[in-house]
């Protein structure tokens, strides 16, 4: 009887690995949180914020949740921080933080890992702005940055585990 998990072939080399991992469901958690949190930041990187052309935080969110194996409701067409405010009042939230709430559990924020979300504070109607954890960093989007910029995180609201 072998002392190795099934998982660990040393003869097998660590992408190959990795892949049929990935293909039977058995990626590791934190493996499968940081590319969730890579493919992310490689659709969103070099995108500017933008209304018109739905590059926000809200967008960002929805496509983090659906590659962490979340089904999120579709969004509206939100061209504006107005509009956005409208979508939540429509859904019955005050903001942001009710709507994440709606949809994941609050953690201490303390606790988030790569690939959480975390809602700062801001000036935006809507209630704040949406970012993704890193580690001890947040990325997200800001409308004066030309794509997602990696952030401290102050003023947080609340954390949400994905």
């Amino acid at each position: 009887m072998s002392s190795q998990p099934e998982f660990c072939d040393p003869g097998e080399p660590l992408r190959s690995r990795r892949d049929r991992l990935k293909r039977q469901g058995k990626l590791p958690p934190l493996v499968h949180r940081a590319e969730a949190t890579q493919a992310t930041t490689s659709k969103y990187g070099g995108k500017a914020f933008s209304w018109a052309n739905s590059h926000t935080c809200i967008h960002m969110l929805r496509f983090q949740l659906r590659k962490m194996g979340h089904q999120p409701p579709p969004l509206p067409r939100i061209k504006s921080a107005i509009g956005a405010k409208r979508a939540l009042v429509a859904n019955g939230w005050d903001g942001c933080a009710q709507m994440l709430d709606s949809m994941l559990s609050r953690i201490p924020y303390a606790s988030a890992t790569t690939g959480d979300v975390m809602l700062m504070e801001s000036e935006d109607p809507s209630g704040g702005a949406i970012v993704i954890s890193v580690g001890q960093r947040v990325i997200g989007q800001h409308d004066e940055a030309d794509g997602i910029v990696v952030m401290e995180p102050r003023q947080i609201v609340g954390a949400w585990r994905v």
